[in-house]
Parts: structure tokens; C-alpha cells; sequence
């Protein structure tokens, strides 16, 4: 009988941080480090379903706020997880908590989370600059450090302890998601992601049933598995090898049975899925994560998101719309709706299926909600253009474009709005 599923929590994005990286500068993953096993920590505690981790993880308090967390309420998680840090200040998991919320509400704020910038590969290769918070910056390292220093405190005085072996590289991760996804630092983003894969294997090194470990070894398996293949042959003439299947299942061992990190091994899955156009598998994931989540604004874009790269494009114009109406209902359902990415989304549907008019307006809708990102205006202004274009009203769609230069010159937006202006888009 499999064991029963736990709550479970995490970082919906850091295994998309991961992938970027990696997938950037494939060659410096050849500089993975090995551990030597000894005795385990006798402090992990081990859940009903036979998954060993922090027993902070298995506490009501903290359950409760990654509720609020999985709800997007950021503010409410906030306040919850501080308490506990509060309660705890010498347990860096606790730390952990108010770096992970802290790091995930500015990518939300940012419009950092929304998947199709992930599905494929042009947003790593072109200049996409973000407005950075440098308060927020600030925050990040000083809870970064601070777990930093918790974990490496207690390994001085047991190398062997699990659970701050995992708080470092969980805290390493989430910086290396901030420093990659924020500030575009790919380079050091891939040294810090390395670091907390050193971490994850020195923790199944001493203690296989530290399931959540496997996040990151399945990301990496999966992008190793993805690379080309001059990649792939300079990776197995010192002995690394990927597989795209072994590193689904791995997430998928801790989506099942993961304490900390089952949604973010289903989120990956999802995507990764996505990528691979097994849209019934990944739909069948986000379905999922939608039921245990009905509040989670993103699982729900995320169900019309596949609906639409799957092909259905008309069930995806619903789904939007009806995502759209149901984030402005009075009584607040999704606690913080970003309305920019169910309009993005349902321009994007809507011109799949030639739907030029119909996509213009719900692009320039995308532009306009006051909780739009720059890089969001600047995505939604550009395809705006190209689609009054194809309307053959050229003087409308440099209004676009030239909205696109006013938000940034120097973006790959920019880039193109500028060629679009003396040249109209033609669709090809």
C-alpha cells in the first residue's frame, strides 16, 4: 500500500531557476561534487508516510501558513512565517520560510511566474530587464545569510545533520532562483544551484528517505537529459549522464511523497511535461495541484495555459474569460489576482484561433491592469502592434510599439518594436 500523501510545501519556481541556468551554461554542470556518507542526525523526524525531514515541517503553524503561502496571500504568510522564525531563531528552516515567501511575492509582483516565459527557451537567450526592489534585494541577502549562518553553526557541531545540510541548500536555492530570474545573473545563479545540489546529495548520502532531496536531482536529470548532443557527449566523457525520464520520475517520487517541496516537484513536472507536448499528463499534474489549491491564482492560468498549447484554443478562450471574470467577483477568491496574465494568456488564444481584433483588445487590456510589470507592458504592447498590423492600421500599432520604447529601449522588446515600426508585422 503507498504511503498516504502529506501536506506539502515549497517553491513553485525553484526548479525553473535551475533548468535556465543549467540549460545556459551546460558545461559548468560538470563540476558536480561528491559526499562521503556517514551516520545520520538523530534529530530528523520522520512523517506518517514515512518521509524523513525537519520536524518544523510538520507542525499545524506551519502548515497554515503555507496555506496562505499556496493561496498567493502573500502578506497573511508573511506574518505567519515571521512568528515562527520568531519562535524558532535558531532553526534556519524557519529562516527558510520568510526567504521563500519574500523571494516568490516580489516574482509574483514582477510577473515572474508566469510559465509560458519558461516553456521555451527565448527569454533566456534575449534582454529582458526587471524592475528590481532593492529593499527587497536587501531582505533576500540578510534572510540568506541569516540561514547561511543557522545551518553552518549547527554542521560545526554535527556535519552529519540533515536537516541543516537541507536548510542551506534550500536557502541556496532561493537565492540562486532570485539572483537568475531577478537580476539575470545566470553564471553565479548556476554556481549557487551546484552548491544546493552538493547539499541534497550529501543529504541522501546519509539518509535516503530525505525525499524532498530529489527535486533538485531529478531537475538536473531532466536537464541533462534535454541538453544537445555536443553537450551530452562532453558530459559523458567524465561519467555525467542525464535522462528526461529518470528525472520525471524523480519528481514525481517527491510530488507523491514530498514534505517540503511535493508542489514545486509537481510544478516542474507540469512544465517540463509541457515542453515535451504531453499536455494530458500535465494537465492531468495541474488538475492536481488545482483541487488541493482552488485559491491559487497561477494553477488556475495554468489550466487554461495548457488548454491552450495543447490545441484547444476555443476551451482556452473560455477558460480565460472565465478566470478573468472570477479574479474581479466581489468577496475575493484569488487573493491577489494578476489579471495581466489571464489577458496575456487569452490574447494569445484568441490569435491562435485568427481571432486578430479580439487578441488586440485583450493584449492591450494585459498593458493596462495596474498590477502589470514593465516586462508585461512591454511583452503585451509589442504583440498589441503586430496585431493592429495584421488589421493593416499601422498608425495604431506604432502607438504600441512606441509604447514599448517608452518602458525600455534597451530589452529585446524594444529591439523589436523598433524594426516593427519601420517595417510592419506580416505574420511571418
Amino acid at each position: 500500500m503507498a504511503p498516504s500523501r502529506q501536506s506539502s510545501f515549497g517553491s513553485p519556481l525553484r526548479q525553473i531557476s535551475t533548468c535556465c541556468v543549467a540549460a545556459l551554461v551546460p558545461a559548468l554542470l560538470l563540476v558536480f561534487l561528491a559526499s562521503t556518507a556517514s551516520p545520520v542526525s538523530a534529530a530528523v523526524a520522520t512523517a506518517p508516510n514515512g518521509t524523513d525531514t525537519n520536524a518544523l515541517n510538520l507542525t499545524p503553524e506551519a502548515q497554515t501558513a503555507f496555506q496562505h503561502f499556496y493561496d498567493l496571500d502573500y502578506p497573511e504568510a508573511e506574518a505567519r512565517f515571521e512568528k515562527i522564525a520568531a519562535e524558532h531563531p535558531d532553526d534556519p528552516m524557519a529562516v527558510d520560510y520568510v526567504l521563500n515567501n519574500t523571494v516568490f511575492r516580489e516574482l509574483y509582483r514582477l510577473d515572474l511566474l508566469d510559465t509560458t516565459l519558461y516553456v521555451q527557451d527565448g527569454f533566456l537567450s534575449g534582454k529582458h530587464p526587471v524592475v528590481e526592489d532593492v529593499r527587497v534585494r536587501a531582505k533576500v541577502d540578510a534572510l540568506y545569510q541569516r540561514a547561511i549562518q543557522l545551518s553552518n553553526r549547527k554542521l560545526q557541531a554535527n556535519p552529519n545533520d540533515v536537516d541543516a545540510l537541507f536548510a542551506r541548500g534550500y536557502a541556496t536555492s532561493l537565492e540562486t532562483v532570485y539572483t537568475g530570474m531577478v537580476e539575470k545573473k545566470y553564471i553565479a545563479a548556476l554556481q549557487m544551484a551546484l552548491a544546493a545540489r552538493k547539499d541534497d546529495d550529501t543529504v541522501l548520502k546519509l539518509d535516503p528517505k530525505y525525499v524532498d532531496c530529489y527535486l533538485v536531482l531529478g531537475v538536473h536529470e531532466y536537464v541533462l537529459g534535454s541538453l544537445s548532443l555536443p553537450f551530452k557527449v562532453l558530459a559523458g566523457l567524465v561519467g555525467i549522464h542525464g535522462s528526461k525520464s529518470k528525472g520525471l520520475a524523480d519528481l514525481q517520487r517527491v510530488g507523491q511523497y514530498g514534505i517540503i517541496n511535493s508542489v514545486a516537484a509537481r510544478t516542474a513536472m507540469a512544465i517540463f511535461l509541457r515542453r515535451e507536448a504531453q499536455y494530458s499528463k500535465a494537465i492531468q499534474v495541474i488538475d492536481g495541484l488545482h483541487r488541493q489549491y482552488p485559491h491559487n491564482f497561477l494553477f488556475s492560468l495554468e489550466q487554461a495555459n495548457l488548454l491552450k498549447d495543447s490545441g484547444q484554443g476555443m476551451a482556452a478562450i473560455a477558460a480565460y474569460q472565465a478566470l478573468a471574470t472570477q479574479a474581479v467577483q466581489p468577496g475575493g477568491y484569488y487573493p491577489d489576482p494578476h489579471l495581466e496574465m489571464a489577458y496575456y494568456g487569452l490574447a494569445e488564444a484568441a490569435r491562435g484561433q485568427r481571432l486578430i481584433s479580439q487578441a488586440a483588445m485583450a493584449y492591450e487590456n494585459a498593458a493596462s491592469q495596474p498590477t502589470a510589470s514593465p516586462l508585461m507592458q512591454r511583452r503585451a504592447h509589442l504583440a498589441a502592434g503586430e496585431m493592429f498590423d495584421l488589421m493593416r492600421q499601422h498608425a495604431q500599432a506604432t502607438q504600441q510599439y512606441e509604447a514599448v520604447l517608452a518602458l525600455g529601449r534597451g530589452s529585446s522588446q524594444g529591439d523589436q518594436a523598433r524594426k516593427l515600426e519601420q517595417s510592419p508585422y506580416s505574420g511571418k
